[in-house]
């Protein structure tokens, strides 16, 4: 039995999505996080559990997400010349989707080899799950939101089901990793059996995902109602299209702002275990922490669709930025009493949600903006160099942490007292840099102005085309 077809959004766009689409959808994105998240939780496991010096996992970790962020661009290469008839995107939630859960248990099962060789380990299993398997995921998988719908309303109802689903995964492993991994006994052990729990997880999610995905783009054949968003284009040169990107003037500042907020990401899974641990005394309060996180998340998206019909993306986007600068700015008035900060901390996570929702949203605007200024599209290229943003500023985050550690003497595992240098360095990738962070995503939400004039570059398209 035929489903009943859907109908238009506001802008008179057809509508193709359906409440088990984007469910499906957004497990791809609960998975992904995952990875990130317990990738973001490893510079505590390195420093404390395994003995590993801080500088050291900086370092290696910023060399690895270097090497990851470029394979983006190459993914995205290897995506754009996928032969016309096949698909382009969904096969990769299974090529990467099932070694990468394997990969995820390797990450934990680090040898005693000497700290040569267990740095070495550490290097060779990050490097493969984030820039193999995890890249072979992402690009294709954010691709997917471009040719599933010409809809701006359903792209942003798909990146709030994203979103909504990737932080629930983040919380989940910054409320439980360290109540949890402790109960099992707090040993290199009891990680290695909370790391195979979420390979499981993440596998299952991939296949779900790749289930309920369809490439409307790769169809000749399909109803009405899932027709293609956009047709087969023809592929450019690589380093044709890089210089194409780069001269989209809106583009650059979807992957400035898009790295600013990874960083931002990357200290926020990286940090909160130190934070609780020396500056509140307890490193089980990150627990708690990440519990009341919730609420303002839940909140954010909850009030993010209505702000959106309220307000439009950029405007939303000025908004949650204004906050998080005040947020973080009043911190700094007293950022040892544990209320004051964990209140103000749920403003900055508030201010997190839309961009969380709306940067896949903000990049499909400037692959409109491509075919305007360009004539093509080039939907895997922008978002693999997108990506390759979002790598560099989530490895840039999370090597920060143990930069500034190393760089204030901290001990790890030896560590008995805080010294005034490590309770700086806290503060500095806690507060300091997520507030000028925010400063710099202001004022490019500020100076972003393609939304307002993406009604008339429709009209344009549509113009040149009825001409051909």
């Amino acid at each position: 039995m035929a489903r009943k077809p859907l109908g238009k959004d506001k802008f008179g766009v057809q509508k193709v999505m359906r409440i088990g689409d984007y469910f499906g959808d957004s497990l791809g994105q609960f998975a992904l996080n995952a990875v990130s998240g317990l990738v973001g939780q490893l510079t505590f496991f390195y420093t404390d559990k395994v003995g590993l010096a801080a500088a050291a996992v900086g370092t290696l970790f910023f060399l690895s997400k270097i090497v990851d962020a470029f394979t983006d661009l190459i993914m995205g290469n290897i995506v754009d010349h996928t032969a016309p008839g096949k698909e382009r995107y969904r096969p990769w939630l299974l090529k990467g989707g099932i070694p990468g859960a394997i990969m995820i248990l390797l990450l934990f099962t680090v040898p005693n080899v000497g700290d040569a060789g267990r740095l070495a380990y550490m290097f060779v299993t990050n490097l493969l799950l984030t820039a193999v398997f995890y890249t072979a995921i992402c690009i294709p998988y954010s691709s997917l939101m471009v040719v599933r719908t010409n809809s701006q309303e359903e792209r942003g109802t798909m990146g709030t089901w994203r979103a909504a689903a990737g932080y629930v995964s983040g919380m989940i492993i910054v409320i439980a990793t360290i109540p949890v991994t402790n109960m099992l006994g707090g040993t290199q052990e009891a990680w290695i059996k909370y790391g195979a729990v979420f390979a499981l997880f993440v596998a299952l999610c991939f296949l779900i995902c790749y289930k309920t995905s369809r490439e409307t783009a790769s169809s000749k054949e399909t109803p009405a109602e899932t027709q293609p968003a956009a047709p087969e284009e023809e592929s450019l040169p690589f380093m044709q299209m890089i210089g194409k990107l780069f001269r989209n003037k809106y583009w650059v500042m979807v992957l400035v702002a898009n790295l600013c907020a990874n960083v931002s990401y990357g200290l926020s899974n990286s940090s909160g275990t130190y934070y609780a641990k020396w500056i509140y005394g307890d490193e089980n309060l990150v627990g708690i922490l990440g519990a009341v996180g919730m609420i303002p998340t839940l909140v954010g998206f909850i009030l993010v669709t209505p702000m959106i019909k309220k307000l439009g993306v950029t405007k939303t986007l000025r908004v949650s930025f204004l906050i998080g600068v005040v947020a973080n700015a009043l911190r700094l008035i007293n950022p040892t009493h544990f209320v004051y900060n964990t209140t103000l901390g749920c403003f900055s996570s508030f201010a997190n949600i839309p961009m969380m929702c709306l940067m896949g949203v903000m990049t499909a605007m400037t692959i409109d903006y491509n075919e305007y200024q360009y004539g093509t599209r080039m939907v895997a290229c922008s978002q693999s160099a997108s990506s390759f943003g979002c790598k560099i500023g989530n490895g840039l985050g999370a090597s920060m942490v143990a930069w500034l550690l190393g760089l204030a003497g901290y001990l790890g595992a030896a560590a008995t007292e805080l010294t005034p240098a490590v309770r700086q360095a806290i503060y500095g990738f806690s507060i300091y840099v997520p507030l000028a962070l925010f400063v710099i995503m202001l004022v490019i939400s500020l100076r972003f102005d393609l939304e307002a004039r993406l009604p008339g570059i429709r009209q344009e398209i549509a113009a040149r085309k009825s001409k051909v």
